[in-house]
Order: C-alpha cells, then sequence, then structure tokens
C-alpha cells in the first residue's frame, strides 16, 4: 500500500541528500520517479535540487497555485512513476498536501516529502502542519547543535550575522543565513533564555 511519507528535519540535517539518495536507488533499478520542488527556491538554479555534499539532479518546479496531482496523473499516464520525491516540502500549500495524499491513495505512488517542520520562530509552516496532521508516516531527520544535542530549532540570521527575531516566514536560504540548534540554545539565541 502506497503512503505519504513526512520526513522533517532542521536545516543541515541531510534532507536533500537523503532524498537525492532515494531516489537514485529507484532510478538504478530502471524505476522513474519524479521530483517536485518550489518553482520559487531557485537556489540551485530553476527546477534544480542541490544537497550540501554536492548531488545535483533535475526536478519539476511547481508553482504556489499548481495541482501537483493533475501534474503527476499526467506524467504518469505517459510513463509509470514508481515514486514522488518532494523537496522543501514546507513550502507546499494545504491543497497540495492533500494533491499529494491523492496520488498515494488514487494512485497507489508512495510520495516522500522531505521538509522543515518549523521556521526561525518556532512556527510551523502551512505545509508542515498539513503533513504533521495527515502523512502516513512521519520521519525526523536528526542532526545536531553546537553543544550536541539534537537540532529541533533554527534561527535566521540577517545580512550582518545578526539572530532575526521577526521578518517573513519564507526567506529561501542556506548556511550562510541558517543555523540550526536545540531548544536551548534557540531560546538563548533568541534572547528569551529564562537562566
Amino acid at each position: 500500500m502506497a503512503k505519504l511519507y513526512f520526513h522533517y528535519a532542521t536545516m543541515n540535517a541531510g534532507k536533500s541528500t537523503l532524498l537525492l539518495q532515494a531516489s537514485y536507488n529507484y532510478q538504478e533499478r530502471g524505476m522513474r520517479t519524479v521530483i517536485l520542488i518550489a518553482a520559487f527556491d531557485d537556489r540551485a538554479g530553476r527546477g534544480k535540487i542541490s544537497s550540501r555534499i554536492g548531488l545535483t539532479s533535475d526536478a519539476v518546479a511547481f508553482e504556489e497555485g499548481d495541482d501537483l496531482f493533475a501534474l503527476v496523473e499526467d506524467m504518469h499516464r505517459s510513463d509509470p512513476v514508481a515514486c514522488v520525491f518532494v523537496d522543501e516540502a514546507q513550502f507546499l500549500t494545504r491543497e497540495q498536501v492533500w494533491q499529494l495524499a491523492r496520488l498515494a491513495d488514487r494512485l497507489h505512488l508512495p510520495v516522500m516529502a522531505y521538509g522543515l517542520r518549523t521556521d526561525f520562530q518556532g512556527k510551523l509552516f502551512p505545509g508542515s502542519h498539513e503533513l504533521l496532521a495527515i502523512a502516513d508516516e512521519l520521519r525526523e531527520v536528526r542532526t545536531i547543535c553546537h553543544c550536541g544535542r539534537k537540532a529541533s530549532m533554527v534561527v535566521r540570521l540577517d545580512g550582518e550575522g545578526k539572530v532575526a527575531r521577526e521578518g517573513a516566514q519564507v526567506a529561501v536560504g542556506g548556511n550562510e543565513r541558517y543555523v540550526s540548534y536545540c531548544r536551548r540554545h534557540w531560546e538563548a539565541a533568541m534572547g528569551d533564555d529564562q537562566d
């Protein structure tokens, strides 16, 4: 039975690396995969996904209003798809998460979504919120804080390297812009440490 999976973590946990490796495993066995990424996330180029360790792949860039079920169903009709992968799944809309669920439920395609759970203020992204609510399986990808504890939060740095405490929820960036921390060090960095 096909399922909708949500692999979540903070920044720099290796989510894109895991996605690319899993997709490669299918392709190596002659199975077709579809990799989706939000069109505005063009850090590696439009319709490209790249990991910090240098793995890259072409992807299908989607917009906020795109119907992902219809998109993949059309691709599946012309050349069967074995698995659907979504990078930066936090950028999905609520409706798009449900469209991915329909791919698993109606077309029997496994869907592997990878993304952040929370933003730099500790708030759920809309896509992550819906994935946490309806995904068949949740899998945490772990990384560590500088203290050695599990990192579960992220801070955003402004242009001067200072911790941002407000701003738009979505600001695409990588190591130069985000730092992963355990909850205690995130509170300290945000100026909320009560000790």
